[in-house]
This record gives C-alpha cells, sequence and structure tokens, in this order.
C-alpha cells in the first residue's frame, strides 16, 4: 500500500488516558473526531504502561493498513542532556555518550531501556530520551498483531521542542511542559540544552513550576530579574503564575501550528497524579 493511502493513526498515550485521531487518507482526506479513553490506575505490581496499552490494543481493532505514530507521556520516558563534545563525531560515539549519560543518572534501571537521541552537533550537543524495552517490545507486537506500520514513538516533551522549538530564544529559554501529575522542565543557554528535569506534580502545579523555575535559575548561576518561561499546557488552559513572583509565561502554541488533536487537552477522568511511581 502506497503510503500516500495509508489512513494514520496519532496516539498520546498516559497512565490514565489515550487520546486517538484517526486520519481516513485517500483523495478528499477525512479526520475522524478524537477518541478520548480513561484507563484505570495500575494495580499493585503492575507497571503503568500496562493498562494503557491493553486499552490500545482493543482501540486498534478494525485498523489493519494504517500507519501509527504515538506520542509517549513524560510520566513514560526519561531525559539526559548531552553537552558538546567536540571529539565525539560519529553516531557510535554519540550512541555511547547518551548510554553512558542515561546510566549516570539513572543507574542500572537505563539497561532495560531503548535510547533515542535529537540531532547532535559537537558545537551544541543533543537531547538525548529513553522508553522501556519491554514497552516498545509491546508496541511493536500490537503493531504487527493488528497489521499497522509503526511510524514512531516521540516522548512528549521533544516532540514539543520538535513542533515549536525554532521560536525559542536561542540565546537563553526555559521551557515547561505541564500534563496531569507531570512537570518537565528544560534550560537552553546559547544553543545548548543545560538541563532537563522531568517530575512528578505532588500538590499545587503552579507552585510546583514556579519553584522549579527558582530553582534550575540558581543553578544557571545567573537570574535576571523577570524570567521567561515558554509553557505548553493545553490541560490547564487557565494557567497562571502570580504577577509578582519573577517569571513571565509566554504560551506556546506560538505561530500558526496549532495544538495536534491528539494531544491530551482539559479532560474530567479519575485522579492520575500518582499513576506512575517511576
Amino acid at each position: 500500500m502506497s503510503l500516500l493511502w495509508r489512513d494514520q493513526i496519532d496516539v498520546f498515550l498516559a497512565p490514565g488516558r489515550i487520546d486517538l485521531a484517526h486520519t481516513a487518507r485517500g483523495l478528499k482526506p477525512v479526520k475522524r473526531p478524537v477518541v478520548t479513553e480513561q484507563v484505570s490506575l495500575p494495580a499493585e505490581g503492575q507497571v503503568a504502561w500496562e493498562k494503557p496499552l491493553q486499552q490500545l490494543d482493543e482501540m486498534l481493532s478494525g485498523s489493519a493498513g494504517a500507519g501509527m505514530t504515538v506520542t509517549l507521556s513524560n510520566h513514560f520516558a526519561r531525559y539526559a542532556v548531552l553537552l558538546p563534545q567536540a571529539e565525539i563525531t560519529t553516531p557510535e560515539e554519540v550512541f555511547a555518550y547518551a548510554d553512558f549519560r542515561m546510566h549516570e543518572i539513572y543507574g542500572a534501571r537505563a539497561d532495560h531501556w531503548v535510547i533515542s537521541i535529537s540531532h547532535w552537533n559537537p558545537l551544541y550537543g543533543a537531547i538525548s530520551a529513553a522508553i522501556p524495552q519491554e514497552f516498545m517490545a509491546k508496541v511493536e507486537e500490537i503493531c504487527e498483531r493488528h497489521m499497522i506500520r509503526l511510524n514512531g514513538i516521540e516522548p512528549y516533551f521533544t516532540a514539543v521542542l520538535n513542533r515549536w522549538g525554532k521560536g525559542l530564544d536561542r540565546k537563553k529559554a526555559y521551557v515547561a511542559v505541564i500534563e496531569t501529575g507531570r512537570l518537565c522542565v528544560g534550560v537552553l543557554e546559547d544553543n545548548i540544552w543545560q538541563n532537563i528535569r522531568n517530575q512528578r506534580i505532588l500538590n499545587n502545579v503552579e507552585a510546583e513550576l514556579w519553584a522549579a523555575l527558582d530553582q534550575e535559575a540558581v543553578l544557571s548561576g545567573q537570574k535576571e530579574l523577570i524570567e521567561q518561561v515558554f509553557l505548553f499546557a493545553p490541560e490547564h488552559a487557565s494557567f497562571a503564575l502570580p504577577p509578582d513572583c519573577g517569571w513571565q509565561v509566554v504560551p506556546l502554541p506560538a505561530g500558526n501550528m496549532p495544538v495536534p488533536g491528539h494531544y491530551p487537552k482539559t479532560f474530567t477522568g479519575p485522579a492520575e497524579e500518582n499513576a506512575c511511581h517511576a
């Protein structure tokens, strides 16, 4: 089947929900309504992504021949910045560096992860992301059984950067991605990613973002009187920081690139803050 005629399925997979958009290709492509499904919290001893994948398996019934792209909640991904290294040039060296950084930060858990790397530049470094090998294998098995072509799996934070990253201030930028129960903050200075923190939200999301930003500013060694944070938070349409906190929110998306239909938006569902304990 020609890729031009293959139906496209876009999925957002999170601990407590799945958002699925299906576009029927043809002479006149038809976008079907986005389907959002609640997912029950994991049982004791069950990994957080197991029930979402079981639900996705059911939702893909009758989708043979389609291509699928998965955007993965930051609950299920881990990140590491790869600082510039002029002597690292080959793909093998870059991967070895990313593997070293993952193990340096997360320890032996990284033995069982699949690592991906953004475009590497010896002068500017890159971002590395990792997901569980078992998760990846299960997605591939589901796709094979439903006769679906897996086009790719992309963690949420890097997906946001790939879509709107060109609009950031490359000299200095704080970027925050908020979803239910999870906060991810990246710091960019002189076109180099300095740090990415990916943490659970335990209490008030505004207070925790404010605290995380202040901590990152202290680590950077230089905080202006008023700093900007580029914020992507489609599940928190009314989000605001206190006016006297020293941070100015610059909402994403910017320009003429809308939020993809399968990205999570405000949704009344079960409490998900404790859905992932990793």
